[in-house]
């Protein structure tokens, strides 16, 4: 005799945890790309990196003079547009789950998912993987229109080959999806949209100012570990501060500070009612 399986074993058997999880981010993909503030903010992130880059060239080469060119980071001058850029990016991170609380879309996402952990960590591998993609692409994008905006023969030109530039240059993009990462976990534990993006920021440009008006010991021993001064190590191809963190040094403390935000909302998503 031959049994037939009820139709909730048939699922079972069809979908396998890895098949529910790709399910889970072809939808958070779907919602990303559905939206109008993705298409925007990143825009104005890619064109702010590529137009300063252009810009910065224009204007400083026949205003530095020998001395200050043979010292100055042209990466770190090509990649000036990274200072706008990451609002957009850090924005559209917080925005990648705030915007559901705020439409109390999040109540049918957890429904349709109830392992709030499986919808935390969809967001953030969509939200990486564009982040990175794009944010990579900004930062060679104005790398490149640095060096063609430069006179020939500046001394300010250089090629992906030279010691530190390529690393500098994708650093530039590790640096953009690690903030949105860091946005992404406030987000997930404030659940408000001007809460969180008051609080990143906050958390970005705050603690340089504070530093400022401490004594020096101070700032050459806590200021390299805030998180700005920490990430932004990445995409520096030259290096002029002596208590600085190595490049990967700093891109790990700041990835440190995303991580334990993720953390902390991972935890509180499980906790709290949607």
């Amino acid at each position: 005799m031959t049994t037939i399986a009820p139709p909730q074993a048939r699922m079972h058997q069809d979908h396998s945890p890895l098949t529910g999880f790709l399910d889970v981010l072809r939808s958070e993909f779907l919602k990303l790309r559905s939206v109008r503030s993705t298409f925007w903010t990143l825009t104005v992130a890619v064109v702010s990196n590529v137009g300063l880059g252009s810009l910065t060239a224009a204007v400083l080469a026949g205003r530095l003079s020998a001395s200050e060119k043979a010292t100055a980071d042209g990466v770190r001058l090509a990649l000036a547009g990274i200072h706008l850029s990451q609002i957009a990016f850090g924005v559209l991170g917080v925005l990648v789950i705030t915007s559901e609380y705020g439409t109390g879309m999040i109540r049918a996402t957890l429904s349709a998912v109830p392992q709030r952990g499986t919808v935390l960590t969809a967001k953030a591998i969509v939200f990486t993987a564009t982040a990175l993609i794009v944010g990579t692409a900004s930062s060679f994008g104005a790398y490149l229109a640095f060096q063609a905006a430069l006179p020939a023969g500046d001394s300010l030109k250089s090629s992906l080959g030279d010691p530190g530039v390529l690393r500098a240059v994708f650093g530039g993009g590790l640096y953009l999806a690690m903030l949105g990462l860091l946005g992404l976990g406030l987000g997930a534990v404030i659940r408000v949209s001007a809460g969180a993006i008051a609080t990143l920021f906050g958390l970005l440009f705050v603690p340089p100012i504070l530093l400022a008006m401490l004594p020096h010991s101070w700032q050459t021993t806590v200021g390299p570990y805030v998180p700005m001064q920490a990430g932004e190590q990445v995409y520096v191809a030259v290096s002029h501060e002596s208590s600085a963190l190595a490049p990967w040094t700093g891109f790990g403390v700041f990835t440190l500070y995303a991580a334990v935000t993720l953390a902390l909302g991972l935890l509180l998503i499980n906790r709290r009612d949607a």
